[in-house]
C-alpha cells in the first residue's frame, strides 16, 4: 500500500438514515464504509455536535474526521468517498443542504491541488470551520496545513467567535 502521510477524511450528518439510524450511527457506519472502500481506517476521531455553516435551521451536525492509507489517487479516493455518499442516500443539489452524509477529502498528505479539478487539496475550507479543525485535532494534533505552514491548534485557536463544536462521544 502506497503510504502518504496524513490522508485526512472528514465524515459529517445532520439527518437520520433508514438503516443506520441517528447521524451519530450514520458517522460510524460510513467509518466501516470507508474502511472496505480500499481504505484502511488508521486512526478515528470521537464524534463532535455543531450547528450548520452558514447557521440555519436544519439540524446539528454530527462531525469527525478520520485518517487512512490507500494506494488510490487522490480523484480516485474523492470518487469513492461520493460513492458511499450516494450509497447512503445522500443528494446533491442546494449547497449546504441538510444530509445523511457528507465525506469531505481535507488533506493528502503535503499534496497542493488547485488546478481547476477536483479535488482541491488541502480543502479550501478546512481551516475556518470547527466542525473539522477539532476532530483533526484528535486524529492528527501536529498536522501543519501544506500552504499556509500553520498548525491545526493555531487554526483552531483562530477561529471566529461562535463556531462552538462539542464533544458527543470519548475517542475510540
Amino acid at each position: 500500500m502506497l503510504v502518504f502521510d496524513m490522508i485526512l477524511v472528514a465524515i459529517g450528518s445532520n439527518l437520520p438514515h433508514p438503516v443506520h439510524g441517528a447521524p451519530s450511527k450514520v458517522c460510524e457506519a460510513a467509518v466501516k464504509a470507508i474502511s472496505i472502500s480500499e481504505c484502511r481506517i488508521l486512526s478515528v476521531s470521537q464524534w463532535f455536535s455543531s450547528a450548520p455553516v452558514p447557521a440555519s435551521d436544519q439540524p446539528d451536525f454530527v462531525n469527525g474526521v478520520v485518517s487512512v492509507e490507500t494506494d488510490l489517487s487522490p480523484a480516485r479516493l474523492l470518487g469513492k468517498l461520493h460513492g458511499i455518499e450516494a450509497d447512503f442516500g445522500r443528494q446533491r443539489g442546494v449547497p449546504n443542504a441538510a444530509r445523511t452524509l457528507d465525506l469531505d477529502l481535507i488533506a493528502f498528505g503535503d499534496l497542493v491541488m488547485n488546478d481547476g479539478k477536483a479535488p482541491i487539496l488541502p480543502h479550501p475550507r478546512l481551516s475556518g470551520r470547527a466542525f473539522v479543525l477539532f476532530p483533526l485535532l484528535d486524529v492528527a494534533p501536529d498536522w501543519i496545513h501544506p500552504v499556509s505552514g500553520v498548525s491545526v491548534s493555531e487554526l483552531a485557536a483562530a477561529l471566529p467567535p461562535g463556531q462552538n463544536c462539542y464533544p458527543i462521544q470519548p475517542c475510540r
